[in-house]
């Protein structure tokens, strides 16, 4: 066990000042930690077998169970995963692992869409799948609420807002008339292209099979979390999780079973401090 940042954790395969690489399956790393040190997760996990991963695999359910018993009250999974379509049919494991979140505890803050912006599997038999879920799990209500607002509005000045009440009557609440600032809050679908050249601001990225954009990362991160914050990724991959929260100004645990991709975010993590 090595003392970091005041945390006893298990021996690193990496670690500086503000990150933390431990080589080792998710799910027996994860049961070392203390209760309670983690203030947000962002991550992509492997799901349906769509990548080899290095014949990796990976214990969801006890994974999650980790998840919450490590994060703080108030802290935020963001679990970014599709589903893969099998003689026909998705396969609904995006589903089933947000609703197990649930039964370990967790609400399910939001229901989020990742728009890629272009496919990359034409369908002939289907609408072309563009995009992937991100569900932000919290352990009670988010402490860290930093809403982006960078959604340009249409009008200069808000209008009631109207809806129906359960009976089907219809209600109309707010200030009729108030000014607008000229850009509102983001809805929850939020789009980043994927390709060569928009995921990564680095070729190293794509030494890895699936990559998410540093954007999202970046977004998620600055959303959920606050300056010094504990940011974890259970499947470091690349690395970006990493890289960009140290960026904003936190602290990162990355866990990673292959040796390849310790590396190769240990040294996307080192070039990127003289970005």
């Amino acid at each position: 066990m090595t003392n970091w940042n005041g945390l006893e954790l298990p021996e690193s395969y990496f670690h500086d000042d503000d990150v933390y690489i431990i080589k080792g399956d998710s799910a027996e790393i994860l049961a070392d930690f203390p209760e309670k040190c983690v203030d947000l997760t962002v991550t992509s996990p492997p799901y349906d077998n769509l990548r080899d991963y290095n014949k990796y695999s990976f214990d969801f359910e006890r994974i999650a169970e980790e998840l919450y018993r490590t994060h703080k009250d108030g802290g935020v999974v963001v679990w970014v995963v599709g589903d893969a379509t099998i003689k026909g049919s998705e396969t609904g494991t995006s589903f089933k692992q947000a609703l197990y979140f649930r039964e370990c505890g967790f609400n399910l803050h939001d229901t989020m869409i990742w728009d890629k912006g272009s496919f990359t599997f034409p369908s002939t038999n289907r609408y072309h799948q563009v995009f992937e879920y991100m569900f932000v799990l919290s352990k009670g209500k988010p402490k860290s609420l930093n809403m982006i607002k960078d959604r340009k509005n249409r009008y200069s000045r808000m209008g009631g807002i109207s809806g129906r009440n359960k009976d089907g009557s219809r209600r109309t609440k707010g200030n009729h008339g108030n000014k607008l600032d000229e850009y509102g809050q983001r809805f929850n679908i939020w789009w980043y292209t994927i390709g060569g050249g928009h995921v990564a601001s680095d070729d190293m990225a794509h030494n890895h099979p699936a990559v998410f954009p540093e954007t999202l990362a970046n977004d998620h991160i600055l959303s959920w979390s606050k300056d010094s914050d504990i940011v974890l990724d259970p499947f470091l991959g690349s690395g970006t999780t990493m890289k960009m929260a140290v960026k904003n100004n936190r602290r990162c645990i990355g866990i990673e079973i292959s040796e390849e991709y310790c590396e190769l975010s240990a040294i996307r993590y080192l070039r990127s401090l003289n970005d």
